[in-house]
């Protein structure tokens, strides 16, 4: 369906005949006739209000609260080149996130789709996906993130020791010491150097593509974020190759996929756990990708939430200089402190929340089902609104209120998805919450902050970011 909607639109916009998007629209599927909503422009549908309102100070939010006040909770659209269903409410998120009985399946958008390759971790699904999952879980587990500890400690304090009495955007920094970190975990990539800068400028570009419109003409963001991605590959084939060829040796994650891959044996249990390269190049990229940008959104909108709440900030400092006043002299922080942050947990956990990073989950039936009252068809798009589910005042009175002790009781199920749910939750929680952790702690025992400007809008990206990269000064305390 997609494949087929992309051919109908460029056709339209080369050849300018509006009759054809129309005569298209006629083919769209019989049985979303009966949900409500509507399927906006000619070729375009609403598309540029969909990318529009991610610019907005809601975000995608404004897109959806719109349609819900005047369609329900259910409604239909067409976006970025696809027929669907948008959703909200806890008994949604249970059906889509679960995916209980085969229900239904991950469905990026196109872009995502052909940005991150066929064999990524997010486009697999059954089988295929657990054996992945298996393969990432191992060093993304606790246990796992322990050896690469030290380097996160040194890289958060690297990065803030630059900080003192300058302007900065808050957001390229936390980009910077993210991506650091990722890349030395998988690929021990050094934090400085050519290959570092090469590293970073291609995965702007690969990141900044994700929410484009799919048109892969060149200057296009698409374009540019599929050159940047075979540019990304290039570099992975020659680490790839050097490590077999014994030149280079890391321990990491790269090369256990590796050493998983070239196994000599040909027994069938070790056949089915090899990767092609294709496999492995895919799922690198995901990581990269997943492993980055939510975290330093995260990171960013912490920082813009506890100056904007001076009690909470306060408190969170407290915690902080307890830990700081319970070590013996000289020791810096280690991975036992880490793990026992409570306020700080509750405060990360109130940030993803209200910032409600990752706006929507997207999925795609597998087979009939109803929902909400309405039918829902096999092979129809389905968009799950996160948003509105974070901002619930049943669930969290006073939503808009940056309150971490909503998180002193435990919360109903399926209404706060910080980290998603059910067999596709975030495989790199516990690595967010470690770097988060660990920057958190050397920021508020060393330095204030101030914004330089007061705008609430977000980047037109999938992931939920301050437009202006949250510019602060920064002050010793």
């Amino acid at each position: 369906m997609e494949l087929i909607s992309f051919v109908m639109l460029v056709m339209c916009v080369l050849l300018g005949l509006p009759i054809v998007w129309l005569l298209y629209m006629s083919r769209s599927p019989k049985e979303m006739e009966g949900i409500p909503g509507s399927l906006g422009w000619p070729i375009v549908g609403e598309s540029f209000s969909f990318i529009s309102d991610f610019s907005s100070p809601s975000g995608i939010f404004n897109f959806m609260n719109t349609r819900q006040q005047r369609f329900g909770k259910v409604f239909k659209s067409f976006v970025l080149g696809r027929f669907t269903v948008f959703m909200t409410g806890r008994e949604a998120s249970k059906i889509l996130l679960t995916g209980k009985d085969g229900l239904v399946s991950l469905n990026l958008f196109y872009t995502g789709q052909q940005v991150l390759g066929p064999t990524s971790l997010l486009q697999t699904s059954g089988e295929a996906h657990k054996r992945l999952r298996r393969l990432i879980a191992e060093p993304l587990s606790v246990d796992g993130l322990k050896k690469y500890f030290h380097f996160i400690n040194t890289q958060a304090k690297e990065t803030l020791n630059q900080w003192s009495g300058r302007k900065v955007l808050a957001l390229e920094e936390a980009s910077t010491f993210t991506l650091k970190v990722i890349g030395h975990m998988i690929m021990s990539l050094e934090p400085t150097g050519e290959e570092q800068e090469k590293f970073r400028s291609n995965f702007k570009i690969i990141s900044s593509s994700f929410a484009s419109l799919p048109f892969k003409i060149p200057g296009t963001a698409f374009h540019r974020g599929i050159q940047a991605r075979d540019r990304m590959y290039a570099m992975l084939d020659s680490t790839i190759s050097r490590r077999r060829s014994g030149e280079d040796f890391q321990q990491d994650f790269l090369e256990s996929l590796i050493m998983k891959h070239t196994k000599g044996a040909a027994d069938k249990e070790d056949s089915e756990n090899k990767l092609t390269d294709k496999q492995l190049k895919d799922n690198i990229l995901t990581l990269l990708v997943a492993g980055h940008d939510t975290t330093t959104a995260a990171l960013t909108w912490l920082m813009k939430f506890l100056e904007e709440n001076p009690t909470v900030l306060e408190q969170l400092r407290e915690e902080h200089m307890q830990i700081i006043a319970n070590r013996k002299d000289g020791t810096d922080l280690t991975w036992s402190e880490v793990n026992n942050m409570p306020y700080t947990a509750k405060v990360i956990s109130e940030t993803l929340r209200r910032a409600t990073i990752l706006p929507w989950f997207s999925r795609k039936a597998s087979q009939d089902f109803e929902l909400d009252g309405f039918r829902v068809k096999k092979g129809w798009s389905l968009n799950l609104d996160v948003v509105s589910i974070h901002h619930d005042p049943e669930v969290f009175p006073d939503p808009y209120k940056f309150d971490p002790s909503r998180f002193d009781a435990l919360l109903k199920p399926f209404s706060f998805l910080g980290f998603g749910s059910g067999p596709r939750m975030c495989p790199g929680m516990n690595l967010a919450k470690i770097e988060i952790c660990v920057f958190i702690h050397h920021l508020v025992i060393r330095y204030k902050w101030k914004p330089l400007e007061k705008d609430d809008s977000v980047q037109p990206t999938l992931v939920r970011m301050p437009k202006n990269k949250y510019p602060i000064m920064v002050e010793p305390l």
